[in-house]
């Protein structure tokens, strides 16, 4: 096993070793002991030198970046230890100064050459047998001879280093090496941005972070759980909008880019103001917990109304009723008086959805064709609450789906659905053709946590129709396809693939109280950059949520579902699609007949001829899914929102077929853990673990190197050419062969 990290700091701990080898555990995060010479006790008891805590403390002033790490060791053997603690460092890092103590007694480190790290890492990799290491290879190291460890004796060591941020368009960016973190160290991370004013809200393409100001600094932590390399990325506060273009391009193939928009802080001239529209479903259904969390996320929506907004409010059962006709000023004592209105809400009836759109759409704020009120400026927002599927009026879910579609204007129609019993089919277009999005919650979750959660994201409009309106290469398969609207406090995401090489301007515009405003974002489109490579796997999640989404609206096609599956497989987003044609591979070795591409029953689920089976637990999750992995803006997002399929990161059961890692997916075929992308046609280039030729390979194959602890024999696959790690093959390189098998992989 070994710690999943590219570029940034790396980490490893190894066990201690007795007379003979013994295998390493599963990586943690940051340094690690190396124990030189192990004493070998009569009859060895306990356990290894095991981390307890890391606690890793980063300081940001200005373009610099000061980070100290505290680490705890104890030794949980029976035997005397001692050897060498070793801390890898990026390339762009400053060592400022390294410590461990022996009781009071502080002791310096020396500082590595990358030559020389290189060395330390292969020769550990040979003794362990174990691949870890040579994600470090190129990296300064850090080293420190440790004095013996005694049985259950702690040992803390301190390491300090500054290291400059760079710029990524109008936003800072830090990177920092977590981990993949095991067994039961502590973990903290804490990030401090002193005169913090000058940054807008952070944003982490990787992990979710939480953030919150004091005192003019901005504090900002990851769960303790954390594991993997944390993208930060701190917007400068400069103009109304900042933008940041980051890109990944491998070899061969069409490049991927992220756009992240960022808006200053908002003021009273940079707000578009609102026409809110709340509707929620008082039937029976919703009687208990249910509507009382809903009719505290009204009230919390009512609360964030500004004086220049305007509002309705609507119960809907079988009857539908209105606080006012019309709508409201968001004045006081307007304001009590809907707060009374919801208060008095009580739940019984049916469920009357066609007649509760009709009361939200057929009034004249549809909108002109810039998305707002056609009397002034204000954004049409609805925000529709429900947890069942109609039961009066109209109830076929298509026919009142196209009912609303056709009173919708420029609204925008945010949908929040309870429960199991809600119809997917009608929430999911409601949300796609109102330029919204749906909220899906479990029976067991909050309903007022997930009402709260839309409506402080919409407190705010900053820009609506926002448009690429040039860049100087092709653009396609944008994720989302339609530009969203921009609300401050929230940035806006965008990923994509890109055909060409250029530099030069990609120029977004937005539109604010009529005007249409321009921002541009300084882009350097790339035929070969190797870092950023998180980026793929946030666009498949995106893109196969919004294709999953298609096909439960539009009806299942294998076009659609053979997309889906090339890209669960090749990114590793497994999906109710991916994970079940995951095992054709496997039905095929075994020499049984393969499964169907789609199942009858999944078919007759989809598009409007199957929008009344669109309900129910199945239904129901499916749809999450989707609307997860559609809006997910972090790795981690893509992991909760599709990791129920697919084990994560490498740490399947022993009797599972199937491992995501590091973006891709491998199947077990025979012993091997085979890419899932990998063809028959394509020929096969095997190397010897271990052997100079599988160092030579890595070195000049970095890549490769997080797949490699998939399993003892890997197969990856290339563009041109896949190769296979194992215990046969290769050994030695002839002159060019090393070369031309890299160009085949990469397609060069």
């Amino acid at each position: 096993m070994f710690c999943n990290a590219r570029n940034l700091l790396r980490c490893l701990l190894l066990l201690p070793a007795c007379s003979r080898l013994v295998s390493p555990a599963p990586a943690l995060a940051q340094g690690w002991i190396e124990i030189d010479r192990p004493g070998t006790p009569a009859r060895p008891v306990g356990g290894p030198v095991t981390r307890t805590a890391s606690d890793v403390h980063v300081t940001i002033d200005g373009h610099v970046a000061r980070v100290e790490v505290r680490e705890q060791f104890h030794n949980d053997g029976g035997w005397l230890a001692e050897g060498s603690y070793l801390y890898p460092l990026p390339g762009e890092a400053v060592f400022q100064n390294f410590s461990l103590w022996m009781g009071e007694q502080e002791i310096k480190g020396e500082m590595l050459n990358a030559d020389q790290a290189r060395q330390v890492y292969e020769e550990i990799v040979r003794r362990r047998k174990d691949p870890a290491l040579l994600t470090l290879a190129g990296h300064g190291l850090a080293r420190a001879q440790v004095f013996p460890i005694q049985p259950g004796e702690t040992r803390k060591v301190a390491l300090r280093y500054t290291q400059l941020l760079t710029r990524a368009g109008d936003a800072l960016r830090f990177r920092y090496a977590i981990g993949d973190r095991g067994g039961s160290a502590t973990l903290g991370f804490h990030l401090v941005v002193e005169h913090a004013n000058g940054f807008g809200e952070p944003y982490s393409p990787t992990h979710r972070i939480d953030s919150r100001r004091t005192d003019g600094r901005l504090e900002i932590t990851v769960a303790p759980d954390a594991s993997g390399d944390v993208e930060l990325l701190l917007p400068l506060q400069g103009g109304a909008i900042g933008t940041s273009l980051l890109t990944h391009a491998p070899s061969g193939e069409d490049g991927y880019f992220m756009l992240l928009v960022a808006p200053a802080a908002e003021n009273q001239a940079t707000t578009v103001p609102r026409e809110l529209t709340l509707v929620v479903d008082v039937s029976g259904s919703m009687s208990g917990d249910k509507l009382e969390q809903a009719k505290a996320g009204l009230r919390q929506a009512l609360g964030t109304l500004g004086p220049a907004d305007r509002f309705r409010l609507i119960a809907f059962s079988s009857a539908v009723r209105e606080f006012r006709p019309g709508a409201s000023p968001a004045t006081p004592d307007m304001l009590d008086a809907a707060r009374r209105f919801v208060d008095g809400l009580s739940a019984d009836g049916g469920t009357n959805i066609a007649g509760a759109l009709d009361a939200a759409l057929g009034g004249p704020a549809g909108g002109d064709s810039l998305g707002q009120a056609e009397d002034d400026h204000r954004l049409g927002i609805v925000l529709f609450i429900t947890d069942g599927v109609p039961s009066i009026g109209e109830t076929a879910p298509e026919r009142v789906a196209e009912r609303a579609a056709a009173q919708l204007g420029r609204r925008r129609i945010f949908a929040v659905g309870v429960g199991h019993d809600v119809n997917t089919y009608l929430l999911d277009r409601l949300a796609t053709q109102g330029r919204g999005s749906v909220e899906y919650v479990a029976p067991e979750a909050s309903v007022e946590t997930a009402v709260s959660a839309i409506t402080t994201k919409i407190r705010h409009p900053a820009l609506v129709n926002l448009r690429i309106e040039s860049s100087p290469v092709r653009l396609t398969d944008l994720a989302p396809g339609r530009l969203p609207d921009l609300f401050f406090g929230e940035e806006l995401v965008l990923l994509g693939r890109y055909r060409g090489r250029a530099a030069g301007d990609l120029i977004v515009t937005g539109e604010r109280n009529g005007r249409r405003e321009r921002f541009v974002a300084r882009a350097n489109f790339q035929d070969l950059r190797d870092d950023n490579d998180y980026i793929p796997r946030l666009w498949a999640a995106r893109r196969v949520g919004d294709l999953t989404r298609q096909i439960r609206l539009e009806g299942a096609t294998p076009e659609l579902v053979a997309q889906v599956r090339d890209l669960g497989l090749r990114y590793g987003v497994l999906t109710e699609y991916t994970s079940y044609l995951v095992q054709e591979p496997q039905t095929f070795a075994d020499g049984r007949r393969p499964a169907p591409m789609l199942r009858e029953d999944m078919v007759a689920a989809t598009g409007a001829a199957g929008a009344n089976r669109q309900t129910g637990r199945a239904a129901f999750d499916a749809a999450q899914v989707s609307a997860k992995l559609a809006q997910a803006k972090s790795l981690e997002g893509v992991t909760e929102a599709a990791g129920r399929p697919a084990a994560p990161q490498g740490e399947a059961g022993p009797g599972s077929a199937t491992r995501a890692l590091a973006g891709r997916v491998f199947i077990r075929r025979g012993g091997v853990w085979t890419d899932a992308g990998h063809r028959d046609t394509v020929n096969v280039t095997a190397v010897t673990s271990f052997s100079e030729a599988y160092f030579s390979l890595v070195r000049a194959l970095p890549e490769l190197a997080p797949w490699l602890r998939v399993g003892d024999e890997v197969l990856i696959a290339g563009r041109r050419v896949s190769i296979r790690i194992g215990p046969s093959g290769v050994h030695g390189w002839a002159a060019g062969q090393l070369e031309q098998l890299v160009r085949d992989f990469r397609g060069a």
